[in-house]
């Protein structure tokens, strides 16, 4: 009966975690942004780099949704990783459009 009422507390406070959620978050950003840098310079504009800028996003999220996982089985704080992951998912879905225009392109 204790977990489940720990999973409901709204006063979490793990700041090493908040960092650490913020670094990857920006780091998998970092990346998907020099895949988009790499498709928009490139002369061919490759369907290939196209679909990889949501996909590394994709990767991300679901690295945060494992690690989401893994905090959650050993009792830590998971919400924070759970935010992270919900962050990046929607990046992904924001970054969809970027295969529409290697397609019309």
């Amino acid at each position: 009966m204790t977990s489940s009422l720990n999973d409901v507390e709204k006063r979490w406070h793990d700041p090493a975690a908040l960092r650490s959620a913020i670094g990857y978050v920006a780091a998998v950003v970092a990346v998907a942004v020099a895949v988009f840098v790499g498709y928009a310079v490139s002369d061919q504009h490759d369907l290939l780099w196209a679909v990889a800028t949501p996909a590394t996003l994709f990767v991300g999220a679901l690295g945060a949704f494992v690690k989401t996982y893994l905090d959650w089985r050993h009792g830590r704080t998971w919400p924070i990783w759970h935010g992270a992951g919900w962050s990046l998912l929607t990046l992904t879905m924001v970054a969809m459009a970027v295969p529409a225009m290697g397609i019309a392109g």
